[in-house]
């Protein structure tokens, strides 16, 4: 398996870059709209074609660039069948997986940050990998505060899924904001001071009602567009608006 682990500083968001080094196919996770030039440019460096992208969720802090790598190169959007997206491709769950060439991403349902939240669960000859989008964060966990968003679900999907997975796997969070890039399962379980470390439900509940967190200030513009896999809407900020073109293949 080929795997890249892709930053975009704005959001602090990680995109992943999975490939099949033997069909030579490859797909991106949780694609940023500001960097697809750069993500296009890793996968064909590495001598890949992209044939999909895929979401953990309907992001507020960032617009996707499914659709727009979809204008460019004809790759197909996948996105968790939950969220019932018009414009994607493939809805994927937990009885319908996503295959690229040998590599399989499993997808687990993990709601709470939102109602429809899945992490991918990637097992190779090297050990398993999750990525937990932001249901499960390095030291940390997403807000539950919107979006269908829940404390006393997202506790659950973690414990009951998430730290139920063998201790030595790999954690690969959708965002970091501190510049940490990669845990794993047990020192999650363990050490996490929202989730970790034996925290009740109770005192994780109270913890998330009490973390005040400001308004997303791309959450009017990004929830709108990415339930249209990127699509911008008429608002879309000057600054934005080339990014938005999408461009028509003949």
């Amino acid at each position: 398996m080929i795997f890249r682990q892709l930053f975009e500083p704005d959001s602090s968001t990680y995109t992943y870059l999975i490939g099949c080094p033997d069909s030579r196919d490859a797909l991106l996770v949780d694609p940023v709209l500001e960097t697809f030039e750069r993500d296009l440019d890793a996968v064909r460096s590495l001598g890949l074609r992209l044939a999909w992208t895929l979401e953990t969720h309907i992001h507020a802090d960032h617009l996707t660039s499914a659709l727009k790598l979809k204008s460019l190169v004809d790759c197909r959007i996948a996105a968790p069948a939950l969220d019932g997206l018009g414009c994607a491709d493939l809805g994927v769950a937990e009885d319908s997986p996503l295959t690229v060439g040998s590599v399989t991403l499993q997808p687990l349902f993990t709601p709470g940050h939102t109602d429809a939240h899945h992490a991918y669960l990637i097992e190779s000859r090297d050990g398993g990998r999750v990525l937990t989008g932001d249901a499960l964060l390095i030291d940390g966990c997403g807000r539950t505060d919107f979006q269908g968003g829940d404390a006393r679900t997202l506790y659950r999907s973690v414990h009951d899924r998430l730290f139920a997975l063998p201790d030595d796997t790999l954690v690969f969070p959708g965002h970091d904001y501190q510049g940490r890039r990669i845990s794993t399962v047990a020192q999650e379980r363990q050490r996490n001071p929202r989730l970790g470390g034996g925290r009740s439900l109770e005192d994780f509940v109270a913890l998330m009602d009490d973390l005040g967190l400001p308004y997303p200030k791309k959450m009017d513009l990004a929830v709108p567009a990415n339930q249209a896999c990127g699509r911008c809407p008429d608002t879309v900020p000057a600054d934005m608006q080339k990014l938005c073109e999408v461009s028509i293949q003949g």
